[in-house]
């Protein structure tokens, strides 16, 4: 692997939405702009969130604000494609700000890339995923286990994907996850049959099959050193 291909694999803890979409914009912005060489990987939790893609429709398109708010949910409508789909505890999500052009400049590509990841990672932890023709993300059978919803800004992306590992998976009744009418949502926790789950294990095991799928070397970096790359192009 060339070492100067480097994956900066940075974890955020507990982040609110907002926090996470303005810093992951940034960090998309200084990497257009050369401020920052090495492709990144930004990894989070979110307290509960619905986020609003691009293609949300349909009784989607009917969520009110105001409702979920009443419920402690918070909601955003974000440039990201796909539908709308649930964020909060227990769940890893992760946002790549790759750069297409060191790589491959097609967006389905990535896609099937970033659900490979996925695969590889629940592979490593005992569980058989893969794909659902039709379907973005990483399905056990016909349980979506982790959902995806990209964008792309001059050939660097941002958003990405959401990986149930320990989720409380009626949260999702608040929406019809990612538009997909009668989904049946399933968590890392669920697949385990009742196992213990160590959220260390997961994101290791993520992150580890991201650098072998996109032939770069993971690289932890601190907040306060991606920020010091990240200023320069405010």
């Amino acid at each position: 692997m060339d070492t100067d291909r480097r994956l900066l694999t940075c974890a955020l803890g507990t982040m609110e939405y907002g926090a996470a979409l303005e810093l992951q914009r940034a960090v998309s912005a200084a990497r257009i702009a050369g401020a920052l060489d090495q492709d990144v990987l930004l990894l989070v939790e979110h307290p509960p969130v619905v986020t609003l893609g691009r293609s949300t429709k349909g009784t989607n398109r009917d969520v009110n604000p105001a409702w979920l708010a009443s419920r402690g949910i918070a909601c955003f409508e974000v440039e990201r494609g796909g539908d709308a789909t649930f964020h909060g505890p227990g769940q890893l999500v992760g946002y790549p700000i790759v750069d297409l052009a060191r790589h491959v400049k097609d967006l389905h590509w990535y896609l099937r890339q970033v659900e490979q990841v996925l695969i590889d990672a629940l592979g490593t932890l005992g569980i058989v995923a893969g794909r659902n023709a039709g379907y973005t993300g990483a399905w056990v059978g016909d349980r979506k286990i982790a959902s995806i919803g990209v964008h792309a800004r001059d050939w660097v992306t941002r958003h990405g994907f959401a990986l149930n590992v320990t989720t409380d998976l009626s949260c999702f009744d608040v929406i019809v996850p990612c538009g997909i009418a009668g989904v049946e949502m399933t968590s890392v926790a669920r697949e385990l049959g009742g196992a213990p789950v160590d959220p260390g294990r997961v994101t290791a095991a993520v992150v580890a099959a991201f650098g072998r799928v996109f032939a770069l070397e993971p690289v932890a970096v601190t907040r306060e050193a991606l920020a010091a790359h990240v200023a320069p192009a405010s």
